[in-house]
């Protein structure tokens, strides 16, 4: 009975949808009508504007016109599809984000006093900060954003706009509440003392630990990912979730979501992709874990074709306790190149586990179904947009891991955009001398994109857990993130300098790729990181911290050997690796030691690894950089615009063609997605 009674309602809203999807198309047209001219690739000019510490820039899809109709159908609906849940992020961020958003876009469109003043310029920057966010926390310190206009001023032009924001949304701008979106500090209580909009108010740390405890998975060797996708909440005081899905926590917008993922359905370029998009839309309709997982095993299995995608609420950074997912979407392209060329990553890597540093028991025995491929991206919305990673290796869960494999794919447009984005000056202040210079200008580009494919490829899909010992974020809590990434950092460092590199084909000189990596990550993790703090802060973000602990242990450690020399010279400090060879070790040993903590579930050790080298910044150091940085103009964040595919369609409404346009403008963009995908309510 409840199984007809769904397939009749779902006949019914896939009625609607093609109905309204013909309208759907034609809003493309009637948006983004500034678009920037191409003439060549060589000419694509990369750089939309900068303000603040940020740079927005914007990426091609090279291949574009490669791809057949039906391909170009399939990766439209799926970017339509992200787009349309761009709003759950926002609201997932911070619970007054979409009231905030929605009054300074009023005022930005309509305000028609006098744009000249400091005050006007100051309120634009804050807007453009707000919409690289995400809303008004810092995307990547965590800090809320300050504006520098007053509270005077803001009230004078909300009132010339007729527009309303006032209460807590208002004030909030303004005082010292909600300081932090993610508080991952020490000794205090990381969920009450977060701004994100995981928990409902009152709930503490004690509160989740002990509603997690008492839920249990059907089958203990297959955990379910319990608090992915809802918010917690006590209401009259008992604990209860509040489930994303459709008719549930954001439904307007998953409703969305569906509507496109179903078209997209569709025009599946096979079977086994029509089958994981089926069992994602069925994870949307019910919010059940179990079709989340039985969706990730499909998806991970669906290796064939040219089109992939992420979607859903994936990553768990934003959640200070690493349960719950923020929404992601990134629509990917292959790149049939380059991923012949790293395909050889996959098909050795049970070498590359065999000839790790781990102790015996934390090796697995069988390591299956890595699948590793360069992509293009052709659309990113959510935690994935404006800023996005340049890779990416899912599924999360260890369980499936091991006994499926994973997808991990290198961001390949996403690379070459930042790598043409910036100038040699930063990098000449930082380098102890002409020899690093060099090597990093010869073979920094392709040491950062085997890193990468090795950190994603390799490191994420080593290691197991021992018997009994529970999911990390039970275990190491907290710090179970920037553990993880450390993890996975320390393998690609490991086999970077490796002459196994070489005999693989994938470069012609292992040993200069490897040490320009050594000098980059000591570099970047010591030094030139801390541009993106002020002074005084703590490190906070889990990828900084990872590569400052990772960084600053192997310093301690290589000290009696004098392996990294702090230089000062001309008032300037520098980090000079001194000994590759035992760098190269220390690195082995620290890898070691993070899988035996990851297997054991060791807190203690991970809180003393990450608290004793990881969040607190030398201050003479930080002070240093923080000087020498101040002759560069160039922002240390980018983010991205997305392109814009527009469908062109025949007197019947259907599509014949979609043509790509790039935006000329930031502020354009932001303004037409919330016209366009303003789906949810501004309080939910």
């Amino acid at each position: 009975m409840k199984l007809f009674s769904k397939i009749a309602l779902c006949s019914i809203v896939l009625a609607q949808c093609f109905w309204s999807c013909k309208s759907d198309f034609t809003s493309d047209l009637t948006q983004q009508s500034n678009f920037i001219t191409v003439s060549s690739e060589e000419s694509f000019p990369v750089m939309v504007e900068q303000f603040a510490d940020l740079k927005v820039l914007r990426y091609q899809i090279p291949g574009w016109e490669n791809l057949t109709l039906k391909e170009q159908k399939l990766v439209y609906y799926l970017t339509k599809a992200g787009l349309s849940g761009r709003d759950i992020m926002w609201d997932q961020n911070y619970r007054h984000n979409l009231t905030i958003r929605k009054a300074l876009e009023n005022v930005y469109t309509n305000f028609e006093g006098d744009k000249t003043t400091t005050d006007w310029k100051a309120f634009e920057v804050y807007l453009k900060r707000i919409w690289f966010s995400n809303g008004i926390h810092h995307h990547y310190s965590n800090a809320k954003i300050k504006p520098d206009f007053s509270s005077e001023y803001l009230t004078s032009i909300l009132a010339a706009t007729a527009t309303t924001l006032e209460g807590e949304a208002f004030e909030v701008l303004f005082n010292a509440k909600d300081a932090k979106k993610v508080n991952q500090a020490k000794d205090v209580d990381n969920v009450a003392a977060s701004a994100v909009n995981f928990y409902g108010p009152g709930v503490t740390n004690a509160d989740v630990e002990s509603f997690y405890s008492k839920i249990k998975s059907p089958d203990p060797k297959k955990p379910l990912s319990h608090g992915l996708n809802s918010q917690l909440v006590k209401v009259n005081g008992v604990l209860q979730e509040r489930v994303y899905k459709s008719g549930g926590l954001y439904g307007e917008a998953i409703d969305e979501i569906v509507k496109w993922l179903t078209l997209a359905k569709d025009v599946a370029e096979n079977q086994a992709q029509a089958d994981a998009l089926g069992l994602l839309i069925q994870y949307y309709n019910t919010g059940d874990l179990q079709t989340w997982d039985d969706y990730n095993v499909a998806w991970t299995a669906a290796t064939e074709g040219n089109i992939d995608y992420i979607n859903s609420f994936i990553e768990v950074y934003n959640d200070p306790l690493g349960y719950r997912g923020s929404y992601e979407t990134i629509v990917q392209i292959k790149d049939f190149d380059m991923s012949a060329k790293m395909a050889v990553l996959s098909e050795n890597a049970q070498w590359f586990e065999d000839n790790s540093p781990l102790f015996p028991e934390h090796k697995k025995k069988n390591v299956v179904g890595v699948s590793y491929k360069t992509v293009n991206v052709a659309g990113e919305a959510g935690d994935a947009s404006p800023t996005t990673p340049i890779g990416v290796n899912l599924p999360n869960a260890n369980w499936i891991r091991a006994a499926v494999g994973s997808k991990s794919v290198s961001l390949g447009n996403i690379i070459n955009a930042y790598n043409n984005s910036g100038s040699s000056g930063r990098l000449k202040e930082f380098v102890h001398d002409d020899k690093e210079y060099e090597l990093e200008k010869k073979f920094g580009q392709t040491a950062d994109k085997l890193h990468t494919a090795l950190h994603e490829v390799i490191g994420h899909a080593s290691g197991q857990l021992n018997p009994g010992v529970g999911e990390t974020k039970e275990t190491l809590k907290n710090y179970a993130s920037t553990l993880e990434e450390g993890r996975a950092d320390l393998v690609g460092l490991y086999y970077l300098y490796n002459p196994k590199i070489q005999e693989l084909g994938l470069v012609d000189d292992w040993k200069s790729i490897g040490t320009a990596a050594f000098d980059g990550y000591i570099r970047n993790g010591l030094m030139t990181q801390l541009i993106r703090l002020n002074l005084g802060d703590d490190v906070e973000e889990a990828h900084m911290r990872n590569r400052q602990w990772v960084s600053a242990w192997a310093y301690e450690k290589g000290l009696k050997d004098n392996v990294i020399e702090k230089i000062t010279r001309d008032g300037k400090l520098y980090f000079n690796i001194n000994d590759y060879e035992k760098l190269h070790d220390l690195f082995g040993q620290l890898l070691r030691e993070t899988q035996r903590i990851k297997s054991e579930g060791d807190f203690e050790a991970v809180q003393a690894l990450v608290e004793g080298y990881g969040v607190k910044v030398d201050q003479a150091i930080h002070a240093n950089v923080l000087e020498r940085n101040k002759q560069f103009t160039s922002a240390p964040y980018s983010g991205f615009v997305n392109p814009v595919l527009v469908p062109q369609t025949d007197a019947d409404g259907e599509i014949t063609s979609i043509k790509v346009n790039y935006v000329e403008s930031f502020v354009g963009q932001m303004l037409d997605y919330s016209e366009m995908y303003n789906f949810l309510p501004e309080v939910n």
